[in-house]
């Protein structure tokens, strides 16, 4: 997945790129393009000639360069896949569509690591764990498309005004929270985080399942911001894609190992 510094450095901020993944594309598709474009120049930088690979973004968009939804799940090649240090992450499609890849390292299969192969619950191992498990990806839980207004405007808004809607996320890292807080498994209900479908309601978290590594939540907007400080999930009054612990990170296939 993109790091932090990563993202930090690729977009001139200290917030990062928000929900506007272009990356200095334009036209149709350019959200989802730039954001390929991201994730080939990371790998570049972290292994010299690694970014000669396609790169795909495990994203999913309303419409894509021929106006056509695209599916997250359809981007990425048949697999398999590793991380940065060879490790298996899945060997198909059908190992990615659960909560956890099914057939995952145990290494890596709970805090999926960054493009250097480090752990992002704690991407400085010199420093405390962080809260930074929500990643991008406007996807449900089968890696297709989870409503029209899950992704930013098919990664291209940042404003964080309503309009642009509340990115989907995925958890990097399961999250438990006992006694009170979110609830765990899908469709449950926690204080101040409805469950309706797609990304409406009165407060961000919509359908919630904190082990889904695709699906977990709704994100509170669009705009860039960073909070890697534990508050118990998107904070309704906040904009940002990074509100409920993230970062506006996201992850990166390879179509070819």
């Amino acid at each position: 997945m993109t790091s932090l510094v990563a993202l930090q450095e690729l977009s001139g901020s200290q917030d990062g790129f928000g929900g506007d993944l272009r990356f200095g594309e334009t036209g149709p598709g350019a959200g989802l393009r730039g954001a390929d474009k991201i994730c080939a120049t990371i790998a570049e930088k972290s292994m010299p000639g690694a970014g000669g690979k396609q790169w795909r973004a495990f994203l999913s968009a309303v419409a894509g360069e021929d106006g056509k939804q695209v599916n997250a799940i359809d981007r990425i090649g048949n697999g398999p896949w590793y991380d940065r240090l060879g490790r298996l992450l899945a060997n198909n499609k059908e190992e990615l569509l659960n909560d956890r890849p099914s057939a995952a390292d145990p290494a890596i299969v709970d805090d999926f690591p960054n493009e250097d192969g480090v752990p992002n619950h704690q991407p400085d191992p010199s420093q405390s764990e962080v809260d930074n498990h929500d990643m991008l990806t406007g996807t449900n839980d089968m890696g297709q498309l989870y409503s029209a207004t899950a992704t930013c405007k098919d990664w291209t808004a940042k404003s964080g005004d309503s309009s642009e809607g509340r990115p989907r996320v995925g958890h990097s890292w399961p999250r438990n929270f006992g006694g009170g807080g979110f609830p765990t498994g899908g469709g449950s209900t926690g204080a101040g985080f409805p469950t309706g479908g797609g990304s409406t309601g009165a407060g961000p978290g919509g359908n919630i399942n904190m082990a889904n590594w695709m699906s977990s939540l709704d994100e509170s907007g669009c705009a860039p911001g960073i909070n890697l400080l534990e508050q118990g999930g998107p904070l309704p009054g906040a904009v940002t894609v990074g509100s409920g612990g993230g970062y506006g990170g996201f992850y990166c296939f390879a179509l070819t190992p």
